[in-house]
């Protein structure tokens, strides 16, 4: 019977081995279940951007003729909760970081995979109780929850979107558990911390950043539970308690969640560069310290959000300045890619043209994040598009450029095929374009006053906004294009082997898709990442 079962060969890679749904759903496997946190964040990316389809089909017209202001409200609120928790904050790190984090240190798997799977199960039953909120009537308190209103106020499903947000806030702290161990405890011979690759160590910051900031954010939606189910004073002044105290909770989480969702795009785009160019990355070691001081500097900001919530005005000029210095290690980053590409064998391949796209929007975003950092400026800015263009830039603009530059460049890795690259390159340009014509108005019309979060609006607005819808058009063309062509590839793309970018890192070392162990003998690291020159 031994020789009957040792005479059987081996699985070819890890999406033979087994093709039932039993066989993926109880899999520990964490290339696949990076595939199921695909499917799951893809399906809720297009759910969110439904939501967002309608806000801007109403903001066509200064009256509000499509949507009731209550409806508006509740659009507007369930694609900020969707797109914020369940696509930009597991985006990379679910998807990308699980199928390459194991490869690219040279372990056969996570340190805990069932702990993996469990991460999953939690994603997704947090994401039924946020549909249920859809379906049982909406909420309207704005992604945010700001007290009162969530507390005392809000007639819709408060307590079944907090509930969704709190257990997929689980998900991410085992997800994070789980990189932490693996970083540490399963690198193979020879991968020492200076020789991870950028993409590792970005995994890795934003593992802190999950594990440190997330159990703040369960805290903070549990006490908004207290107070509205059982009355207790926390939050509310009759009952003695201080409506600016969830500001100072929620944002001590969600500035650091910021990075959470732009730092694993850093990561994809250093990998994307150098691979591009050619070259090894310029300044290796500054750009760890980057990484590693944006997710430190990252906790001590908070309060820039708060600067006309009342808050003492030495406390205001504080978190002003330490914004300014977070945007230190974020210029390292856009100079040090920029002298990678200098001199450079460049191929502009779609991955390089979405990490170029990506370091485009990303200084756009960054820049106009100064302004907002300036307490003066941010008077007459808070809570204007002004403030709506910013975050996109920063979030939508540079994380999903980031994380589809991510899922082209690894597709050959993870499926063994290639797709076209002319509808590729054409899919991100009009991406940069697209983007570009959605929220640069909106730089505009915060900049003129129009205040954001209204479902209508005075008539002079009107030519920006038909300019952003235009965009918000186009920009969804480029999301569905990635669909269409790389779903070909699955079945009719050409094999792809090993090595098609003739890219440096122990995944590519590997077959194209991986066996189900990534490596048949454990690999020997002898030098440091991005060798290029000796290529």
């Amino acid at each position: 019977m031994n020789n009957i079962e040792s005479a059987v060969p081996p699985p070819r890679s890890y999406l033979d081995d087994g093709h039932t749904l039993r066989s993926w759903l109880f899999t520990h496997d964490h290339k696949r279940i990076a595939i199921l946190y695909a499917l799951a964040i893809t399906f809720f990316f297009f759910l969110g951007g439904f939501a967002a389809l309608l806000i801007r089909l109403e903001l066509i017209t200064p009256a509000g003729d499509l949507l009731t202001a209550d409806a508006y409200n509740k659009a507007f609120t369930f694609h900020g909760v969707v797109m914020v928790w369940f696509f930009l904050i597991p985006s990379i790190p679910a998807t990308l970081g699980n199928f390459l984090l194991p490869m690219m240190i040279g372990a056969r798997d996570m340190a805990f995979p069932r702990l993996n799977l469990f991460s999953w199960y939690l994603y997704m039953i947090g994401g039924l109780f946020t549909l249920a909120m859809l379906v049982l009537g909406g909420v309207d308190t704005g992604w945010t929850f700001y007290t009162p209103f969530s507390t005392m106020f809000s007639n819709g499903h408060v307590m079944l979107t907090v509930v969704g947000v709190f257990v997929v806030g689980f998900s991410s702290i085992l997800t994070g558990i789980n990189f932490i161990a693996t970083t540490h405890s399963m690198r193979a011979p020879g991968m020492t911390w200076m020789r991870l690759p950028l993409f590792v160590w970005a995994m890795y910051a934003v593992a802190l950043v999950m594990v440190l900031a997330t159990p703040v954010l369960a805290m903070t939606l549990s006490l908004i539970a207290l107070e509205r189910i059982f009355g207790v004073g926390i939050f509310d002044p009759a009952l003695g308690g201080d409506p600016l105290l969830f500001q100072h909770f929620f944002w001590f989480y969600s500035h650091p969640a910021v990075y959470i969702m732009v730092l694993p795009a850093m990561g994809v785009v250093s990998e994307l560069i150098t691979a591009g160019a050619r070259k090894r990355i310029f300044g290796y070691k500054f750009m760890v310290w980057a990484i590693v001081g944006i997710s430190v500097v990252g906790f001590l900001v908070w309060g820039h959000h708060m600067f006309v919530a009342g808050q003492s005005m030495y406390a205001s000029i504080v978190f002003s300045i330490l914004s300014f210095i977070i945007a230190v290690p974020s210029a390292i980053k856009v100079f040090n890619w920029t002298a990678t590409l200098y001199k450079g064998r460049i191929d502009f391949n779609a991955p390089m043209l979405y990490a170029l796209g990506f370091v485009g929007l990303f200084m756009l975003g960054g820049m106009t994040g100064i302004f907002l950092a300036a307490t003066a400026l941010d008077v007459s800015l808070h809570d204007t598009y002004f403030v709506v263009a910013h975050f996109h830039y920063i979030m939508v603009g540079g994380s999903v450029m980031a994380y589809l530059g991510g899922i082209h460049f690894w597709w050959p890795k993870v499926t063994g095929r290639l797709y076209s690259q002319a509808w590729a390159r054409f899919a991100a340009i009009l991406m940069f374009f697209g983007f570009n014509l959605t929220f640069f108005p909106q730089y505009l019309l915060g900049y003129e006053g129009m205040p954001r979060r209204y479902h209508e609006y005075l008539p002079q607005f009107q030519v920006l906004n038909i300019l952003s819808s235009a965009g918000a058009s186009i920009l969804a063309v480029s999301y569905l294009l990635p669909l269409v062509y790389l779903g070909w590839s699955l079945r009719c793309g050409p094999r792809s082997g090993p090595n098609p970018w003739r890219a440096k890192g122990l995944e590519w070392l590997t077959d194209s898709p991986p066996p189900t162990h990534n490596f048949e003998v454990t690999p020997v690291v002898t030098e440091g990442p991005y060798a290029y020159e000796d290529a």
